[in-house]
């Protein structure tokens, strides 16, 4: 999940041309074309509602091991506030530092409001305010498209949101004057998205909801659940991509002005499509529970588990090598990538992120920000060593921002999830 994260957003770095849609430069080789083309249909907009799935399922699950270990429910909400305020300042931080679309502000400001008005309340509620919130934008998908058919919308330009927002900061040469524009950058977006993207909120609301009846802690005894799921997520996921990414290559005859008009119906289509992928993911650990190489040491599998426990400090590496990589505040590459060589750097990134994860497991060492993530919600424990018995345990995906590395409760059957 973490990879495709990491292609999702290298091509916010490539900066000094036009952009085409989202994020993307416009045109470019026939290689650039079908990085492009797989991105559109595949990863834009499909990442971070999976993300804001596997964050809401990390929200019961931390909530369901603190109450099962004897924790009183109001504390087991004050240790998830927290948690969300201070990863909240880690976006801010993040945001200032080095990357102003960061995720982490968006999910903490998402998770407080959430679990305030809903973690005690039953599937079926939780599951209406979640098809609420998919209607938002399937309304406005509708209109957008009917509008931009009967010409009575304006066109704005693509160059907005996708482009890198207001102020394309990765392309401002000082390092303290893009500081200001990411700054600005994120304050404008993290909490728009946080509560009126309704992608978000009903993403993480139906995480909740899959957490409470174990789906990904036990992916066997969901196997038709999972299989339905990614046969809807990714044919409607995929499909809507692929629109927009024929609209890209001027395939339908539209006026590229008209690239507004699709892009409601895409971040639509990435829910489904987000959805998709965790059920996927869901149905190869199954398969990897009947390998011996999966639980392996130093085998790939063991080595993507690794980096599972540690996705909060794999996702910030991201941010730690691109930006003065490819920035124009440092070494500012980013001027000279093309849509095709960003994605390849942007493999070759989370490899380097998952052997350095690898070598902490068999280290037996939490991620850096898990470290201090964890010591700043728990005040007064040491948290630099994870529990012999935590090694190599567990599935291959840990929601961003929380990890898998905290005691389980007497309660459960020992797994560490």
């Amino acid at each position: 999940m973490l990879v495709l994260i990491a292609v999702a957003n290298v091509p916010y770095f490539i900066w000094g041309r036009p952009h085409g849609i989202g994020a993307h430069a416009a045109g470019g080789s026939p290689a650039d074309l079908v990085a492009q083309t797989i991105a559109i249909i595949g990863i834009d907009s499909r990442v971070y509602p999976m993300f804001a799935f596997l964050f809401g399922y990390g929200i019961v699950q931390l909530y369901g091991r603190q109450t099962a270990a004897g924790t009183e429910p109001k504390d087991a909400r004050r240790l998830l506030r927290r948690r969300h305020w201070w990863m909240l300042i880690f976006g801010l931080v993040h945001a200032l530092l080095l990357w102003y679309a960061d995720i982490l502000g968006t999910y903490a400001i998402a998770g407080l409001v959430l679990v305030w008005l809903f973690l005690n309340r039953k599937d079926r509620t939780i599951k209406v305010w979640a098809g609420l919130f998919v209607a938002v934008p399937a309304l406005a998908s509708v209109v957008t498209i009917v509008g931009a058919a009967l010409g009575s919308a304006s066109t704005p330009s693509t160059g907005g949101v996708g482009a890198g927002g207001p102020l394309d900061a990765n392309g401002i040469p000082g390092y303290f004057d893009a500081m200001g524009a990411r700054l600005e950058g994120w304050a404008v977006y993290t909490i728009p998205t946080a509560l009126f993207a309704m992608i978000v909120p009903a993403s993480i609301l139906l995480g909740m909801v899959a957490a409470r009846h174990r789906v990904l802690d036990s992916p066997a005894d969901h196997v038709r659940l999972l299989k339905r799921t990614a046969a809807i997520g990714l044919t409607v996921g995929w499909g809507s991509g692929l629109l927009l990414a024929l609209q890209n290559l001027g395939a339908l005859g539209s006026h590229r002005e008209l690239d507004w008009a699709l892009l409601p119906m895409h971040m639509l289509g990435g829910l489904f499509g987000g959805l998709g992928y965790v059920a996927v993911f869901g149905l190869i650990a199954v398969r990897l529970e009947h390998t011996r190489d999966s639980q392996r040491t130093g085998s790939f599998p063991w080595a993507v588990q690794a980096l599972g426990k540690r996705s909060l400090s794999g996702y910030l590496f991201q941010s730690l090598v691109y930006s003065p990589l490819l920035a124009a505040w440092g070494l500012g590459l980013g001027q000279h990538l093309s849509s095709w060589s960003a994605a390849l750097l942007a493999v070759g990134v989370w490899l380097g992120s998952l052997l350095i994860a690898a070598r902490l497991e068999r280290d037996g060492r939490r991620g850096p920000a898990e470290w201090l993530l964890r010591r700043l919600a728990y005040p007064g424990e040491n948290p630099s060593r994870q529990p012999d018995r935590n090694l190599g345990r567990g599935s291959a995906s840990t929601p961003v921002g929380c990890t898998r590395q905290e005691p389980a409760p007497a309660a459960t059957d020992g797994r560490v999830v």
